[in-house]
């Protein structure tokens, strides 16, 4: 009859070589059984394997299966490959072989470190406590590399995630590197679509349930592809909902920006993750085909931070809403519906007022405002489109040369901002010394010279980048002309058309309005281009176009 009933433990980690065969569930398994047949004074009543666990931590299911075994009386005997088996924490490990298992009289057995607990010479403390130092020791190594190479990785724009987002999955020919879903990319592209058209993000989730598309869950096990089973999913009957909807249209994935590393644990003995802040995150750009072009992605960004309820039983929002304020207060303005002899009037009026500080609200209609609005509109894009006719005229060596230049003169101006903290900065402990300054003083303006200097070396970073795709032909200077060339045909004002080519539009009174368009900066670079590329314009050209920024 067996003195020992014994529980024969496995442990696979994820840091161990997958490769080794000794390593192998297998091969633990056939070493323990060899071992117990030289010691018949044992025997195996179960096996608990857990597969896939780091050592360093013993919150893992089998180890804690074979525990309760443990305080059950069920066994007392645990046969593990090596010590390295059981853990590679040293001091847990070590609690264990000194405490918890001899509190219950357990015997353990180690059987290629030769520890058998049952046998005062076999394995002495020193020796022990020397292997769990180096077991931990492997491990934090172990770590280290990993992590290294992680970020490596990343930093070189690959992926290495284990589950990709809806509209995207792995590469066959590599696997981090991320390539469009034919199905799922087509559904994300119809998300931006229809929330540049104003509809909100409960109307899309809603559309696209009455469609019946599969919402990223559903669509994930449907298709038998891998999906995170902790943490954040989709809703517990896998519908669309207005969250999922907002997730997509935020995550810059889409954009063709990889952003990896938002969360880690704080050291290689913490599983627990935990959120990194956004200026820790590694952000690649291109590192993979876009869906959404990056002016349309920034476009939805934009929306976001618009006012754009919907009104009750309407699935869009308004014409107007979120770009419409006052231009005496700033308040976003409001729509009123007014009923008169049977007709719906609509206005858009200043809910601040006169009795709470707006000193001129104004009211206008809002299909004066439509057709106001429109028709400046209409004379921006002719505008937009005589420039884009004028900078076709100038020819690429010419554009190149005059941003060149431009690039250039702000480096200098930033290398003499540069010198000049760099000079400041080493005369202050001169100063110190000869009593000039005090201790407070110099601690100061060290920093504040020390802050100018960087800020002077970031720019003169970005610039030589900014010169370094001119000349490579990266620049993509004139994309943002499309945007307003593509409606150029425009018979009736849309919410697509609007928060494409407008910021805002400011009510100065019922008479004028003052309009931000989109890409103001970019309109007037081209204009600078085209003056120094050695093109000049007719008086009446530039105060027509300086006139149509402003519509009354």
């Amino acid at each position: 009859m067996p003195k020992y009933k014994a529980t024969a433990y496995i442990r696979l980690s994820y840091t161990d070589d997958r490769s080794s065969e000794s390593d192998s569930v297998a091969n633990q398994r056939k070493l323990i059984e060899n071992f117990v047949e030289r010691n018949p004074d044992i025997e195996v009543i179960s096996e608990k394997i857990d597969d896939g666990y780091s050592g360093i931590i013993f919150d893992r299911p089998a180890f804690k299966e074979m525990m309760q075994d443990v305080t059950d009386g069920v066994i007392n005997c645990v046969i593990v490959k090596d010590l390295s088996r059981l853990g590679r924490e040293y001091i847990e490990t070590g609690r264990y072989l000194r405490r918890v298992f001899p509190a219950y009289g357990v015997r353990f057995i180690a059987i290629t470190d030769n520890i058998d607990t049952a046998h005062e010479n076999s394995g002495d403390d020193l020796a022990v406590s020397v292997k769990n130092i180096m077991n931990e020791a492997y491990c934090r190594d172990i770590s280290i590399k990993t992590r290294t190479s992680l970020d490596v990785k990343r930093r070189n724009g690959d992926f290495v995630g284990a589950f990709t987002v809806y509209g995207y999955i792995k590469s066959e020919e590599n696997k981090n590197r991320l390539i469009p879903d034919p199905y799922a990319s087509r559904v994300v592209k119809d998300i931006f679509r229809m929330r540049l058209e104003g509809t909100s993000a409960l109307a899309i989730a809603n559309e696209l349930n009455r469609m019946g598309i599969l919402s990223p869950l559903a669509y994930k096990k449907n298709n038998g592809l891998p999906y995170a089973k902790k943490g954040y999913t989709d809703k517990a009957d896998c519908k669309w909902s207005a969250t999922t909807i907002l997730r997509i249209l935020q995550d810059e994935t889409y954009a063709g920006t990889l952003v990896q590393g938002k969360q880690s644990t704080s050291n290689y003995k913490i599983k627990q993750k935990e959120q990194r802040p956004a200026s820790e995150w590694v952000r690649i750009p291109d590192a993979h085909e876009a869906l959404i072009p990056k002016q349309d992605f920034d476009l939805v960004q934009r929306i976001r931070g618009m006012e754009t309820r919907t009104s009750p039983h309407k699935s869009t929002v308004h014409l107007f809403s979120g770009v419409l304020v006052c231009g005496c207060c700033g308040s976003r303005m409001t729509r009123k519906t007014n009923h008169a002899n049977g007709k719906e009037y609509h206005y858009y009026y200043c809910p601040t007022g006169k009795k709470h500080g707006c000193t001129s609200p104004a009211m206008v209609k809002e299909s004066d405002l439509t057709a106001c609005v429109q028709q400046s509109l209409k004379a921006y894009i002719d505008n937009v489109a005589s420039l884009e006719t004028l900078l076709a005229k100038v020819d690429e060596q010419s554009i190149n040369r005059a941003l060149v230049k431009e690039y250039s003169d702000h480096i200098t101006s930033n290398e003499r901002r540069l010198q000049q903290a760099m000079e400041f900065k080493a005369r202050l402990y001169e100063n110190l010394v000869s009593g000039t300054i005090t201790k407070d003083e110099y601690a100061y303006y060290k920093v504040k010279y020390t802050k100018q200097a960087d800020s002077a070396k970031e720019s003169i970073k970005v610039l030589k980048e900014k010169i370094q795709k001119v000349l490579e032909n990266q620049s993509e200077r004139n994309y943002w002309i499309s945007h307003f060339t593509q409606f150029s045909t425009m018979e009736t004002l849309d919410r697509k058309a609007l928060v494409h080519m407008v910021k805002t539009i400011k009510v100065i009174s019922k008479t004028e309005l003052d309009i931000d368009f989109t890409y103001k900066d970019e309109y007037e670079r081209a204009l600078k281009v085209i003056k120094m590329a050695g093109f000049t314009m007719q008086p009446e050209e530039q105060e027509e176009m300086t006139e149509q920024r402003k519509a009354g």
